[in-house]
C-alpha cells in the first residue's frame, strides 16, 4: 500500500516490495567485510571466513584467537546511526534489541573459550577502511 497525502507512514515501497528488498540484505561476504578483508590480506595478515564459533565472526585468526565480526549499523544499534523505522516500530524495537543482546552473548561465548573479539562498525570501513584495519591490526598485535 503507498502512502497517500497526509498519511505519516514513510515507506514509500509495498509490503512485497518491501519484503523482497530486505531478503535480499546480505549476511555474510557483505562489501564492508570484503574490503577490511582486502586490507587485512594486503598487509600480510592471514585469517578464515568460515568459522563454527558462536556467532559465526566474519573473520577469524585461529593462531591469534581473535574473532572480528563486522556489525552493520541498522542491525545491531550503532550508536551514531541508528534510525528506528516507524513501520511496525515495536516489532523492530524487540528485534534490534535481540540482536544486540545476542551480541554481548556471543562476545560472552567467545570469551570463554579464550578467543578476543572485536567489533567493528561497517560505517567505519566505509569512510576510513585503512583506519578500521588498524584497529584490528592493533588488536592482533596486543
Amino acid at each position: 500500500m503507498m502512502s497517500t497525502a497526509g498519511d505519516d507512514r514513510s515507506d514509500v515501497m509495498t509490503p512485497l516490495q518491501r519484503s523482497r528488498c530486505m531478503s535480499r540484505i546480505r549476511g555474510r561476504d557483505t562489501k564492508p567485510e570484503i574490503m577490511l578483508r582486502k586490507v587485512l590480506w594486503g598487509r600480510g595478515y592471514r585469517y578464515r571466513v568460515n568459522s563454527r564459533l558462536p556467532g559465526r565472526p566474519d573473520i577469524i585468526f585461529p593462531g591469534r584467537k581473535v574473532a572480528v565480526f563486522v556489525d552493520g549499523c541498522f542491525w545491531h544499534g550503532c550508536p551514531e546511526h541508528r534510525v528506528m523505522p516507524r513501520q511496525n516500530a515495536e516489532f523492530w524495537k524487540v528485534k534490534l534489541e535481540t540482536n544486540q543482546r545476542r551480541d554481548t552473548e556471543v562476545n560472552e561465548k567467545l570469551a570463554k573459550l579464550d578467543w578476543r573479539v572485536i567489533r567493528v562498525w561497517e560505517h567505519e570501513i566505509k569512510s576510513d577502511v585503512q583506519k578500521a584495519a588498524d584497529r584490528v591490526e592493533a588488536f592482533l598485535v596486543d
